[in-house]
């Protein structure tokens, strides 16, 4: 039988990202898909951990949008020659 709770899939979103001198990624901003432009108000912390409610697994920022915290994830490109390093995603329903 089913659970009946939500069924959640990853979303790729364009980020906006600032590099620090010392290597460190930080997300800005993240962009819809319809152009609406959310910016990140703080990222609180940062630890490689699964997507447990829609798969996979990279690199998990927890950020503060608009006040709420959030999950935004960078999912690491696996072929080493490919120009493109990884993907952001959320998990939404």
């Amino acid at each position: 039988m089913a659970s009946g709770g939500p069924v959640y899939t990853k979303k790729y979103v364009e980020v906006e990202v600032d590099f620090r001198s010392d290597g460190l990624m930080l997300p800005r901003a993240l962009i819809w898909d319809d152009g609406r432009r959310y910016g990140i108000d703080r990222v609180r912390a940062v630890q490689s951990a699964p997507a447990l409610k829609a798969g996979g697994s990279g690199d998990r920022y927890t950020v503060m949008i608009c006040g709420q915290e959030r999950y935004l994830f960078f999912e690491h490109s696996c072929d080493l020659d490919d120009p493109c390093l990884g993907r952001w995603f959320v998990e939404t329903t």
